[in-house]
């Protein structure tokens, strides 16, 4: 049983300790019934129970209310599913950040068009942001968007689209030439009917998930498609970002904690010359470890959110703090976890073989671990003043 001691801390409300008691109860109710041998049809399970579940009600605001994402509610949900299930927790995720940007910068009527059916699960979401040359340097991007009376064309690719082949609607990112570099950016929101949109790749990955490549040919979306103002696209995307970059921190640290959980039942059950495993001083060291790791993450991810909940405008620096050390760390607590399960470690189909797979890729999505060094970097000297 994982630990629940930290939901006694300060950064949490009653609501943040009820909700994520009764996700652990769902989660282990539920999920167990969910086969995963057709990702795209297990994704499509997923969304549509926790749409059933009203856990997606967190995941997009609420179009006929004025309550804005509550980020340790969304680090709640997804550190619990993470612990039950990696597809279940990226399926959650995405129905978040696929419709971030209509939450934070959609007008009424694009609220209203698609955040209800995100929120029931009758609709799925994805952010179509990374081209082939151009993946954390989002002001590198070469897909345009030109006006053409009142619609806009849409021409180039997106590239490791997450949800990609299944999604009902993209939030996409083109260039529409208003200024060089950053500023030139604008987001649309494209239903995946619309001619010229096609999937032009399916990508497979060491952890399955649903991820494409997607090609836009002379796709014409309405002028009221587009998120904002024509140049916003950059602050937008870094705006969703913003809020969900702690999410994945929050998702690794999931994985962590089942980690340290399935280590600690090897090490008390496994025997190794008449004692169990957990009497080795060098096993109860890399117990102490992998804790201290665990425990460590969630400081830095729930302050972050917390941070974010308390009103603060942005926190790049906190989120890339959480980001980065709770990725890693998490990387190094399942490679314990695989060692100490011996050669079961590495058999196909084992929970810490299958954590193993899931954690590599959170290093890398959403701004890889030197991308958030150069953040925090650039940050901490920004706000020095010396003497």
């Amino acid at each position: 049983m994982a630990d629940k001691t930290f939901l006694t801390w300060p950064f949490f409300d009653e609501k943040h300790r009820d909700l994520a008691q009764r996700l652990d109860v769902w989660a282990a109710r539920e999920l167990t019934h969910i086969d995963h041998s057709d990702t795209d049809a297990a994704c499509k399970s997923l969304v549509a129970a926790l749409g059933r579940g009203g856990w997606l009600e967190h995941a997009a605001v609420d179009p006929t209310g004025d309550a804005p994402l509550d980020v340790r509610s969304l680090c709640l949900i997804r550190e619990t599913l993470a612990r039950h299930d990696g597809l279940a927790d990226f399926a959650f995720a995405m129905q978040g950040l696929g419709t971030g940007a209509i939450s934070l910068f959609g007008t009424d009527d694009q609220k209203h068009e698609w955040l209800p059916k995100i929120r029931k699960g009758k609709a799925i979401s994805a952010f179509a942001l990374t081209e082939p040359q151009s993946g954390s340097d989002v002001a590198n991007s070469t897909m345009t968007a030109t006006l053409d009376g009142d619609h806009y064309v849409l021409n180039g690719e997106k590239t490791w689209i997450s949800n990609g082949g299944i999604a009902d609607v993209y939030t996409t990112f083109a260039r529409t030439g208003d200024a060089p570099g950053a500023k030139g950016l604008s987001a649309f929101i494209v239903p995946a009917t619309t001619p010229g949109l096609e999937i032009a790749e399916r990508i497979d990955t060491i952890a399955p998930h649903p991820l494409a490549t997607l090609r836009f040919t002379d796709c014409r979306v309405p002028a009221h498609a587009m998120l904002a103002q024509s140049g916003d696209g950059f602050k937008i995307a870094m705006a969703v970002l913003d809020v969900f970059r702690s999410t994945v921190a929050a998702a690794a640290l999931g994985f962590a904690r089942r980690a340290l959980d399935e280590a600690l039942t090897r090490c008390t059950t496994r025997h190794v010359q008449g004692a169990p495993l957990f009497d080795l001083q060098m096993v109860q060291g890399h117990i102490a470890d992998m804790a201290v790791d665990v425990d460590a993450s969630a400081l830095l991810i729930y302050r972050a959110a917390w941070t974010k909940d308390s009103g603060a405008p942005r926190i790049s620096r906190e989120a890339a703090m959480a980001k980065l050390f709770s990725t890693d760390q998490a990387q190094n607590v399942i490679d314990k976890a695989v060692q100490l399960h011996g050669g079961d470690g590495v058999r196909s189909g084992e929970t810490v073989e299958k954590l193993y797979r899931e954690i590599r890729a959170l290093r890398i999505y959403e701004g890889a671990s030197d991308v958030q060094r150069v953040i925090i970097a650039r940050q901490t000297l920004g706000a020095h003043s010396p003497d």
